[in-house]
């Protein structure tokens, strides 16, 4: 039995499942998880001492890869004069400063401690400035395990939301409208079939928790539109996109401002954050100033705040993002043209250091395009890249990412891999 074999063999009689967070279990591919012994730049080493070329990066945080020695001073720094002071400190003022000014919609900022939070507090926030109730998501985008945002849609366009998760009341979930992505016209009627209801609305941008969709020409303008006319607040979820597509977020990119937007993984250089930030004056409705409650111990917290702060210095230092789309683009294309090749249905969305790899005839606009995408063949792809040494989301609906870590020889290596596992398959 491998090690990691044996750790998980005894994590699953401590933690429910033997993760402690779901997708870690490698349930959507099958298998048994590795569980990793160290970290450094682009590599994850096992506990079976297998090197991996990370697509992976913790998810989406590790932007700079892992372990990078600009954040890991700036936390050992920090961590000399102490882990937590439950009081303002002054990493939170640079950081505010470093958000307010690359993101577009942001005016204020409060930081909390996941994305979950973030987006949770900006639902709330949303009612009370709005004094509604309802809200609208989408089918596909995924907003942390919120009571709220866990729904999955009912049988119509427009029915109440069903809980897509045990201890979810009905009560709770007939309050959130679920439309299918990228469809503009089913927004405008559910605004005019519950006028005056609707709180906000909330999306990924770029929803990347089904894998990589994009908005079709005129969609987030149409939205921003659409809430504008209805007085509803736009929310753009951007934990995932946040600094990543661009310093200031899919919101630059397209240049469209959303009235609140959710943060998080890469402001905290590894470590647990969110944020929540936005207009001021609907951000001032937040206690102390205002009658939505919010709080959190370690909101703040220095280390965080001080790693973060490293990560987005380091994002704002030559030409990171031009060096990062080359990259993407190089895997993208390679996989893309050899897919072709081989008369392989295949689509490769890319933008900036996101990829993901659908094994499908058509493009992916929607959560059942992507459900309707070959699961086994990304499977078995999956596991022949692991054993060479790419690893790649367990998920067929997940996004993978580039680092600033990911040298060329790693990228070369990797595309060598990605292309030659398609082959075989």
């Amino acid at each position: 039995m491998s090690i990691s074999s044996d750790l998980f063999t005894r994590a699953q009689t401590l933690i429910p499942g033997g993760v402690n967070s779901p997708v870690r279990a490698f349930r959507s591919v099958g298998g048994t998880p590795f569980f990793t012994k160290n970290a450094q730049g682009a590599t994850l080493t096992t506990a079976d001492d297998q090197e991996l070329i990370d697509f992976v990066c913790t998810w989406g945080p590790a932007i700079h890869g892992h372990n990078n020695p600009l954040i890991r001073e700036a936390i050992s720094d920090a961590l000399f004069k102490g882990t937590s002071f439950g009081t303002p400190n002054p990493y939170e003022v640079e950081m505010a400063e470093l958000i307010v000014d690359l993101v577009p919609s942001v005016e204020k900022v409060r930081m909390v401690n996941s994305g979950t939070e973030a987006t949770m507090t900006a639902i709330r926030l949303a009612r009370g400035y709005t004094q509604r109730n309802k809200i609208i998501k989408f089918a596909g985008c995924y907003h942390g395990h919120v009571d709220s945002l866990l729904i999955a849609a009912g049988s119509g366009a427009l029915t109440l939301g069903k809980p897509d998760s045990a201890g979810i009341p009905e009560s709770l979930a007939n309050e959130t409208i679920v439309l299918p992505f990228n469809d503009l016209a089913k927004v405008e009627q559910a605004l005019d079939l519950y006028i005056d209801q609707i709180a906000c609305i909330i999306l990924e941008p770029f929803p990347a928790n089904v894998g990589l969709i994009f908005p079709n020409e005129g969609y987030l303008q149409g939205l921003r539109d659409l809430c504008t006319k209805h007085g509803a607040v736009l929310i753009f979820d951007e934990v995932m996109t946040g600094f990543r597509v661009s310093a200031g977020g899919v919101q630059e990119r397209v240049n469209i401002t959303p009235d609140l937007t959710a943060l998080g993984k890469i402001i905290g250089g590894g470590l647990p954050v969110g944020a929540l930030g936005g207009k001021a004056e609907i951000m001032d409705h937040l206690a102390p100033l205002g009658p939505v409650y919010q709080a959190g111990t370690l909101s703040g917290n220095p280390l965080a705040m001080a790693a973060g702060i490293a990560a987005l210095k380091l994002l704002q230092s030559g030409d990171v993002y031009t060096r990062l789309n080359r990259m993407g683009e190089q895997i993208a294309n390679a996989i893309a043209a050899t897919a072709k090749e081989l008369g392989m249905p295949l689509q490769v969305p890319q933008v900036g250091s996101m990829f993901c790899v659908y094994f499908s005839e058509t493009p992916v606009n929607t959560l059942d395009d992507a459900i309707a995408t070959d699961t086994d063949r990304f499977n078995k792809y999956f596991h022949r890249c692991l054993e060479k040494g790419v690893y790649l989301p367990p998920s067929k609906y997940e996004a993978n990412f580039i680092s600033t870590a990911h040298e060329q020889g790693a990228i070369d290596q990797a595309c060598d891999i990605l292309t030659d596992t398609l082959r075989e398959l």
